[in-house]
């Protein structure tokens, strides 16, 4: 017979002990794992050279047709003609790629390729047309037995544009056995993606096509991410893409001799100003009527794109400095230069673009830098409200915004912050250790093979477009 022992009060003492203490240790080691402070403006985070990202970017004399996508059909356009305007992150982001520390030269190492191309120069400058720009994407594309391989999931694309144009342009590989696996990785001038089968209809000029899941695959470097540019539809996918940011003026991002200097808040003449073109959009037609209402709150000159009166570079950083807060609404697409323009007069940026994606957003918390208010309530609501905003918080926004500015910058990876340290941190996260596509197949001695068994290094060119 078994015998109880009667519950003291000594044992009732200690069981509440032994709960308080777990309480209290469980409370503590919580504490330890979860940080639950707010997140900094900045974690000037970078890849290091220990990492596995593996580059190799492709030459222009690598693959006929590529040079073209550079230089033109005649070969005649500068990589320095380039440099300036939207299009310039094409151009830097290829020639910080040669010159990096992640750059390699043996394409079975590789774990990404990059693919150069300045196509938004080139159709500018006239030295390519759509159809010219379409069909040699075709022929480079069906020379790179690396992409087949993998569909494209660990090539590297940039297409920056203020209305995704060229994008477009791109897009209709579609009516070629859907090229369109070339999209893999796009570095917008904002994401990565892994997109499933999405089957879409859309209108190209030439003819209607339908496409299944195929621009889904490749990296997009690209400055917009908006989802309704132009066609209703975007490239851009949150978990695949990277956003990349805009290209400031050379001038201006100079920490020791920018061009144009801030000016203390107290002596800055405007609550908020607009210098941009209204387009014909709503947004900004709202705010020239409302500088119109306001015109000692809101500052909106007519903006001249020629003539003797066309508003220099300097003096439209004079213009922007000369406001607490720089109106950024969408123009042919979601985002706009303006916003990071801003970062370099200390002018706090406020986003009047609801589609709108921004870069890095791993390590920045936007709401420590700027303001982003509803497209929808644009007016004198918006002027009250920026009124409101003590000249404290406004300072302490500037703040975090110089320590920020330094991702906006292209300039090498071995700064301790640049748009390319973002750039590659980003492009890490997307390294896969193995692809696959629907044409590639592997076999037990590890070899990966096509349709007909034929193994990856008797692959003969041009290759079947995946």
């Amino acid at each position: 017979m078994r015998q109880h022992h009667a519950c003291s009060r000594a044992h009732q003492v200690g069981a509440l002990l032994l709960v308080a203490a777990t309480f209290f240790l469980t409370r503590l080691f919580d504490s330890l794992l979860l940080d639950t402070s707010p997140p900094p403006s900045l974690n000037p985070a970078r890849p290091s050279s220990s990492t596995d990202l593996r580059i190799y970017v492709y030459a222009e004399d690598e693959i006929q047709g590529l040079r073209a996508l550079l230089r033109g059909r005649d070969g005649t356009v500068a990589a320095a003609t380039c440099l300036k305007g939207q299009w310039g992150t094409q151009v830097k982001i290829h020639q910080l790629l040669l010159k990096s520390r992640f750059r390699i030269f043996n394409k079975d190492q590789a774990n990404l390729f990059f693919v150069p191309s300045y196509v938004k120069c080139v159709r500018m400058t006239g030295a390519l047309n759509d159809k010219e720009i379409n069909q040699t994407f075709v022929k480079v594309l069906s020379q790179m037995p690396y992409f087949r391989r993998s569909g494209g999931r660990d090539h590297i694309f940039v297409f920056p544009s203020g209305d995704l144009r060229d994008w477009n342009i791109v897009r209709e590989l579609v009516l070629d056995r859907a090229a369109w696996k070339a999209a893999i990785h796009w570095c917008w001038s904002s994401s990565i993606s892994l997109m499933g089968d999405i089957s879409e209809s859309i209108d190209y000029p030439y003819s209607r096509v339908q496409h299944k899941g195929y621009l889904e695959m490749t990296l997009l470097c690209i400055f917009q991410g908006d989802r309704t540019d132009k066609r209703g539809t975007s490239a851009f996918n949150t978990w695949k893409d990277i956003i990349i940011p805009g290209n400031v003026d050379d001038s201006m991002v100079k920490s020791d001799a920018s061009a144009v200097q801030p000016i203390p808040l107290t002596k800055r003449k405007y609550l908020a100003n607009f210098l941009g073109r209204a387009q014909g959009k709503a947004g900004r037609l709202q705010l020239v009527k409302l500088a119109k209402q306001y015109p000692d709150k809101l500052e909106s000159p007519e903006l001249k794109l020629s003539g003797p009166n066309k508003l220099g570079r300097i003096e439209y950083f004079k213009h922007l400095r000369n406001a607490k807060f720089c109106l950024a609404p969408r123009g042919e697409s979601s985002w706009t230069l303006r916003f990071y323009e801003s970062f370099f007069v200390e002018c706090v940026p406020v986003i009047l673009s609801d589609e709108v994606e921004l870069p890095f957003q791993n390590v920045i918390g936007y709401s420590e830098i700027s303001i982003k208010w509803p497209s929808s309530r644009i007016g004198p609501e918006l002027l009250e409200y920026l009124e409101s905003i003590p000249d404290e918080r406004i300072e302490e926004m500037i703040r975090h915004g110089r320590e920020v500015r330094c991702l906006w910058v292209y300039a090498a990876d071995t700064e301790p912050c640049s748009a390319m340290s973002g750039i590659l941190l980003e492009l890490q996260r997307k390294v896969r250790r193995f692809h696959q596509s629907p044409e590639t197949f592997w076999l037990h001695n590890r070899s990966i093979v096509n349709r007909d068994l034929v193994v990856f290094h008797s692959w003969r060119t041009p290759v079947p477009l995946p």
